[in-house]
């Protein structure tokens, strides 16, 4: 008597990636939109309608232009899931798994540190002093109120948030990587990689221009 063969069991589906959460700058895109319509009017009339190297000049200007315009106001963001960082800056954009993060920096810029020791900057996250202050004084109104202050009296300061927005932002990234530093999904290498869909058009537009300027 013979008995069938062992077959293994077929392997099940691959374990999905964790979705991202994304944060951008609300004030960064909106300024990026207008300005990008601002270049499209004036641009596009001046290579449609322009005469002699009118168009010329239009093309190299809205070539080196609008890749810029994009890359510091569009583009940056940053995503987080529960194996890694990815930060999209201008001209770069690097993957961190939680595992490679050393800490977090909120001064003038909010930047990522990784353990070797290499820092970048969180583009998409930008440092509101003005924000700061406010949530500042918001939780200092709120400290006075509750210490009896404020009692009978209305509030010289309006409610809002305790916390600057981008602040609260820097807290949740933190609390996911200590949450997540250890997992094994979590570990690997640091990658970086440079925007060239950026970079070339940019200098492309920039030669071109120097060239119009150079020949007169």
């Amino acid at each position: 008597m013979t008995t069938p063969d062992h077959q293994p069991p077929a392997p099940g589906p691959a374990k999905p990636e964790s979705p991202d959460r994304a944060y951008r700058s609300p004030s960064s895109m909106v300024a990026g939109a207008l300005l990008l319509g601002l270049a499209g009017w004036l641009g596009g009339d001046a290579l449609f309608a322009g005469h002699g190297r009118t168009p010329w000049l239009a093309l190299a200007t809205l070539l080196f232009a609008v890749p810029l315009v994009t890359a510091y106001t569009l583009r940056p963001a940053v995503f987080a899931n529960d194996h890694r960082l990815r930060v999209r800056n201008p001209f770069r954009v690097v993957v961190v798994p939680w595992g490679e993060v050393a800490g977090f920096r909120s001064g003038f810029s909010n930047e990522v540190v990784v353990e070797s020791a290499a820092k970048y900057q969180l583009w998409a996250v930008p440092v509101s002093l003005r924000a700061r202050k406010r949530a500042n004084r918001a939780k200092m109104r709120e400290a006075h109120e509750a210490g009896g202050g404020g009692r009978g009296r209305m509030p010289l300061i309006p409610p809002g948030p305790t916390r600057a927005q981008n602040d609260q932002i820097m807290d949740d990234l933190r609390a996911l990587w200590e949450a997540r530093e250890k997992a094994a999904t979590s570990q690997g290498e640091v990658t970086v990689r440079w925007a060239y869909e950026i970079m070339a058009p940019a200098v492309a537009g920039a030669v071109l221009l120097a060239i119009l300027i150079a020949v007169g």
